[in-house]
């Protein structure tokens, strides 16, 4: 943008903000106020916050998700073992945690899609229609008829019977 500019070509409206003319020596109050509003509660609030933020930035902390090392099974933990078997309990409970919001994000994505398509959602959708009945199959395998109090030693047991019962069945059928 050119610095010299012609003031005749382009006028500057007039303002319809009429000039003040002070007509008493009076001083205003509202200054007075802002004033003492500004030195009494602003500066020293804004001191402590810009020292907190200066100590902050020289104490970087970064916040990243909690890793846990995968611990041993339940089934693989010796007899007697507490300390195993409350790790494979916590790590079971994680596992429950993950699958329950891998069930959730792909619900979340066919609603989605569902949402986007409009009329066309039983075409356009199939993938994720089938993703999700093969997640809630696995997820109902898993952890399906186990109650809010499930637990490890609970969901190992139901493994081990659904292992049985297909191991029977494969003997029943080769008969």
């Amino acid at each position: 943008m050119p610095e010299d500019h012609d003031w005749e070509a382009y006028k500057v409206p007039p303002t319809r903000t009429p000039v003040s003319e002070r007509t008493t020596s009076v001083p205003n109050p509202v200054d007075y106020f802002q004033s003492a509003f500004n030195y009494v509660l602003d500066t020293p609030v804004t001191f402590v916050r810009d020292w907190i933020e200066r100590w902050q930035n020289k104490n970087k902390f970064y916040y990243y998700h909690q890793k846990f090392r995968r611990v041993p099974d339940l089934s693989q933990c010796l007899e007697g073992d507490y300390l195993c078997y409350y790790e494979a309990e916590a790590q079971w409970r994680r596992d429950r945690m993950v699958d329950q919001e891998i069930v959730e994000i792909v619900r979340e994505r066919l609603a989605a899609c569902k949402q986007r398509e409009g009329p066309n959602q039983f075409q356009n959708c199939a993938k994720e229609m089938e993703l999700l009945a093969q997640v809630t199959k696995a997820y109902q395998d898993r952890y399906g008829d186990l109650g809010y109090h499930g637990n490890a030693r609970t969901c190992l047991m139901k493994q081990k019977h659904r292992m049985m019962e297909e191991r029977k069945a494969a003997q029943e059928e080769q008969s």
